[in-house]
């Protein structure tokens, strides 16, 4: 029987036969926007900044952009601050089998490593496809006794190893080793998020994407070098499950299951997010008017860390109570993207107060394929409530094209000038047909 990792060599080289599919096309180019968007409201977070001073610092000069600063960096240094923005902010895509996010690893590794290649469009666009794919695949076939994280820094590595080796068309002996050195080199998380064993959860290293993408890219090198890993990584049903990994390889690209995220907060917040504004704005309903508002969600929001005062914009992300407060007291534009104006609001927090979650049975037992919710507002006047609902953006309930470039064009409106913003969505469209070269130009 063939190792887990030469089999998805195989696949990986032999999609540079076929023509990504149209289907596969669209939602690439919404990925590619979407992440846009998200890198660039938010680059100066933070985390982020952090991140440009130290590659400077450690990771040496070059050519590569960091995203529309007008700064460059080495390959590696542009890789981990572009990687780095995209997930600050909690704006990124993301997939329900993997209970993650490829997007923010994927696509700056494939822009990273465009200029170096001679790569068509077909090229480009299968490269995001396989990085989705197989990141998705690993992911979801993680076995939680064994392997306990859920961060996506976890496999993340691996999906920007796939995606890296697709687009230089690696030989098949350095896609396996590529593969396997980055699933061993990627960082283990186990301390972090709502997986982690850490409960102080509102720090920058969040998931550990953008090490990971870093280390995705290194891993291909690495093999292309003649180094070598354990090609048996994913070969022990006590911490992978084959079937879940092989399972339909050749026949649709996990890509096409991706979910956008119309708010800059953790998606399992989302669903509940949908249904008190449902209700809120559908019914003329004032944050003055609620007395309380009751969320019936799963498990892992529960996990979160919930604060009610939060003390950082990563422990806002990370708060179902205060999210619903933002939305009762400032409305939607305030949730893309959050803002530093948000912390330390008296007001905010006593609306948080009035939020009492709890964990319904149903909806429980459908995560992690969905993430539900059902909210309960209360008035003088009477309660009303919701119908379970899942979260705008999945496959269930899709952002068109035209819904991802109004979400870029909000969530950027404060730190590009129109101009700029139109030439990133006309790059974006132009893929297909210019390679990327436009797109690259736009982010310099």
């Amino acid at each position: 029987m063939p190792l887990i990792t030469e089999v998805l060599a195989e696949q990986i080289l032999a999609t540079s036969q076929i023509a990504p599919t149209c289907e596969e096309r669209n939602v690439a180019l919404k990925c590619v926007l979407d992440l846009m968007g998200a890198a660039i409201a938010g680059r100066d977070m933070p985390g982020p900044t952090a991140a440009r001073a130290s590659t400077r610092s450690l990771m040496g000069a070059g050519s590569s952009s960091i995203w529309a600063t007008g700064h460059t960096a080495s390959l590696a240094g542009a890789l981990f601050a572009n990687a780095s923005a995209a997930s600050a902010l909690d704006l990124d895509d993301g997939h329900r089998l993997a209970r993650g996010h490829p997007g923010a690893a994927v696509i700056p590794t494939v822009l990273a490593l465009l200029p170096e290649t001679n790569a068509g469009a077909s090229d480009l666009i299968s490269a995001i496809s396989v990085g989705y794919d197989i990141g998705v695949r690993i992911a979801s076939a993680q076995m939680p006794k064994m392997i306990a994280t859920r961060q996506t820094g976890r496999w993340a590595s691996v999906a920007a190893a796939a995606a890296g080796a697709r687009l230089l068309r690696l030989r098949e002996d350095h896609v396996t080793q590529a593969l396997a050195i980055a699933a061993v080199l990627a960082p283990n998380q186990q301390a972090n998020g709502s997986s982690g064993y850490s409960r102080l959860t509102g720090n920058d290293v969040k998931e550990g994407i953008g090490w990971s993408a870093v280390l995705g890219v290194m891993a291909v090198h690495l093999a292309l070098d003649g180094h070598t890993g354990p090609a048996d990584v994913f070969d022990h049903p006590d911490y992978y499950d084959r079937q879940a990994i092989l399972a339909g390889l050749s026949e649709r690209s996990h890509l096409v299951g991706t979910y956008f995220k119309p708010y800059a907060c953790c998606r399992y917040i989302h669903a509940a997010l949908d249904a008190f504004l449902l209700l809120a704005k559908g019914n003329g309903i004032s944050a003055e008017d609620i007395t309380g508002v009751d969320v019936e969600t799963f498990g892992w929001a529960m996990k979160l860390g919930n604060k009610r005062r939060p003390g950082t914009l990563v422990d806002m992300q990370y708060s179902l109570p205060y999210c619903i407060a933002i939305a009762a007291v400032e409305g939607l534009d305030a949730l893309a993207p959050l803002g530093g104006d948000l912390l330390g609001r008296d007001d905010l927090s006593a609306f948080s107060d009035k939020v009492r979650l709890s964990i319904n049975d149903e909806i429980d037992a459908l995560f992690p394929g969905e993430t539900l919710a059902r909210v309960t507002v209360s008035t003088p006047s009477g309660a009303l409530r919701s119908e379970i609902l899942g979260p705008l953006g999945d496959p269930k309930r899709p952002m068109s094209f035209e819904a991802i470039e109004e979400k870029f064009l909000r969530v950027t409106r404060r730190v590009l000038l129109p101009e700029r913003q139109r030439e990133i969505v006309g790059g974006v469209l132009d893929l297909p047909d210019d390679h990327g070269s436009g797109l690259l130009l736009a982010l310099r």
